[in-house]
């Protein structure tokens, strides 16, 4: 019944956030145990496992193999989605913390738009070959495999955690070339120092202490701003919404949504470190919500004026440019930039935990209102941005260039 068919549907679609909810309490445990580059080494496996359950959907009840595969590589996802930043940010220099941090939002959307080509009818999304373009994914995981051999440890890893000074400047070498070492070794004796003297913070320590709260409180409302702004309902149903819209070639405008987002998430690797992380987040939320509004409008008034199906088509563009510009990539880095090395872990795990609930609720209810509310379920959306906006308005500090200290003087005021 139509009625079932929705609901395999959406929970296709939310299940790889359940995964992505599970494993992200444990990005700091297997992080700190295996170390970095060996972590995503081995959560490789849950890539390959849950491709493999996908690709072979074919040869068993399709739904529930695409469903228990969805849910291995969301488990996949919520430790990737943790290690790779951290991995990013203990690895590059200061100076270019924020633009490298960007580059993992890069490397999501890129993938997206490699998925939605493939996609294409005459290409892999068609009845024969849909299997392979689900199980895709487990070669790129195989590739990151072998890359990875080639990374070096991260040196804040080997010196802070385990002590090994000299392979902690070996590693630096290979990262920065023929410069020397001794700075930024100096500096991680500072942060070592820092952690020594600084105890590690538990979940609930960081729940129950007036100290972290109003942080804590930015942190979570920060990755609530990035699903709950409605930009996972485009990417998980864009091509139905133009549909909707009268877009003769659907599919086609979806991919144009994955161009501007990937050519988009470039342009703001060169603005998060020249703009300010709270400005462009900001900018951002205003531009998604004028946009959520106008896309309101143009499908509302569609059966009546035909020419509003572009009005629809250029809001969606112009509310994933918006999207990229701040709301994006910033929640991914933001929260290690609000906490210190004590509360930090415990932050992390609780901030990734947060973004994958939500984007399970997402995915798993959009449908479900879409259907209800018709072309206007984007209001929706649009008050809870109006929301976000006067909350980061308000509460959200800039941490672009300040230090642990200067951030919780800011929280202090």
């Amino acid at each position: 019944s139509p009625h079932i068919l929705t609901m395999y549907w959406s929970l296709s679609v939310s299940v790889f956030a359940v995964g992505g909810m599970v494993s992200s309490f444990t990005v700091g445990w297997i992080g700190d145990r295996l170390g970095r580059v060996k972590a995503m080494l081995v959560v490789n496996v849950l890539s390959i496992a849950g491709n493999l359950l996908m690709g072979l959907a074919k040869f068993g009840p399709s739904h529930m193999l695409i469903i228990a595969g969805r849910a291995v590589t969301g488990l996949y996802c919520g430790l990737s989605s943790g290690l790779v930043p951290m991995y990013v940010s203990e690895v590059s220099p200061t100076a270019l913390r924020g633009a490298l941090g960007t580059l993992h939002q890069l490397a999501i959307v890129t993938g997206i738009l490699i998925s939605q080509v493939l996609g294409l009818d005459f290409l892999l999304g068609n009845d024969e070959m849909w299997p392979l373009l689900l199980g895709l994914s487990g070669v790129a995981a195989l590739l990151q495999f072998f890359l990875l051999l080639l990374c070096p440890e991260s040196p804040r890893y080997l010196y802070i955690k385990l002590g090994k000074v000299e392979e902690a400047k070996k590693s630096l070498k290979r990262l920065r070339g023929n410069c020397d070492p001794m700075k930024e070794i100096a500096e991680m004796e500072k942060e070592k120092q820092e952690a020594a003297s600084e105890k590690k913070v538990s979940i609930r320590q960081l729940f129950t202490s007036s100290k972290y709260r109003q942080a804590v409180i930015v942190a979570l409302m920060v990755q609530i701003s990035q699903q709950f702004s409605g930009i996972n309902a485009i990417f998980y149903y864009s091509t139905n919404i133009f549909e909707r819209a009268g877009v003769d070639q659907p599919v086609y405008a979806t991919i144009g949504v994955g161009v501007v987002n990937t050519v988009f998430t470039v342009i703001s690797v060169f603005l998060v470190e020249k703009a300010g992380r709270r400005s462009l987040f900001l900018a951002g939320l205003m531009g998604m919500l004028i946009s959520a509004m106008a896309m309101t409008v143009g499908l509302a008034l569609l059966s009546q004026f035909a020419w509003m199906s572009y009005v629809s088509m250029v809001a969606i563009f112009l509310f994933v440019i918006f999207f990229e510009v701040g709301p994006g990539p910033i929640p991914w880095f933001i929260v290690a930039e609000l906490f210190s090395q004590g509360p930090r872990p415990a932050a992390i795990a609780v901030a990734g935990f947060c973004n994958w609930a939500c984007n399970f609720i997402v995915g798993m209810c959009f449908q479900y209102i879409a259907d209800m509310c018709g072309p206007y379920v984007f209001v929706i959306f649009a008050a809870l941005l109006l929301v976000f906006f006067l909350f980061a308005y308000f509460k959200v500090p800039e941490t672009k260039g300040k230090s642990f200290e200067e951030i919780a003087a800011v929280f202090r005021r």
